[in-house]
């Protein structure tokens, strides 16, 4: 990811999707919203090296992803703290937060299933919403959150046609991305998971970079 990373309001967007947005505006050729990102070898953004990337969002005005596969040494229990909300469920001792990218790495973002009802959220199709109020975390915090979550401080965000330049530039492989491997999976399995899914490993792409 070359450049200044872009500051992507969040909950512009949403007002905007809620609204309509720009339905008439001309869409791109590619829509990679519930995509997978992996990095090339040669990405050279220290970022976003060997990362896996979430498309949350992607259309006329840019892209917003989170890093899927970066955890931090934070747990949940320790970022509510932080924030003052009382922690009365256990399990929030043990939940990892992960680094979800270079922009606003001092907010919280939650990436979960279902969608459910919140007051900032980002549905991602039907299944996944991407939720930035503090109501989710109190939730979480009293043993009432969404059944499956991953929790990030900051996102990535592209401006508008700067990921296709990318892509056009070969800094990341894409493909459809799959539930299991965002929440099922520990953190240091999901980069090869998704390597997987195209057939291809990490390994014989960096020896192909070494021969370019």
């Amino acid at each position: 990811m070359k450049g200044r990373p872009r500051v992507y309001n969040i909950d512009c967007l949403m007002v905007q999707r809620e609204a309509g947005g720009n339905r008439h505006s001309k869409m791109q050729s590619v829509n990679l919203t519930h995509h997978f990102l992996i990095a090339m070898p040669a990405m050279a953004d220290p970022h976003f090296s060997k990362t896996l990337t979430y498309i949350c969002e992607h259309n006329e005005q840019g892209a917003l992803g989170l890093v899927v596969n970066r955890p931090l040494d934070i747990t949940l229990s320790m970022l509510l703290g932080q924030v003052g909300i009382p922690v009365a469920a256990t399990q929030c001792a043990s939940i990892p937060i992960h680094f979800g990218g270079p922009v606003q790495t001092d907010r919280g973002f939650v990436l979960h299933e279902p969608v459910g009802k919140w007051q900032s959220t980002l549905a991602v199709g039907s299944e996944i919403g991407l939720t930035t109020s503090k109501d989710i975390l109190q939730a979480v915090a009293r043993g009432e959150g969404p059944h499956q979550m991953l929790i990030t401080l900051g996102y990535a965000g592209w401006a508008p046609g700067q990921l296709e330049h990318e892509l056009a530039q070969n800094a990341w492989l894409t493909v459809t991305a799959r539930h299991d491997i965002i929440f099922e999976l520990p953190a240091e399995q999901r980069f090869a998971a998704a390597m997987e899914m195209l057939g291809v490993s990490y390994a014989s792409l960096s020896a192909n970079a070494g021969h370019a």
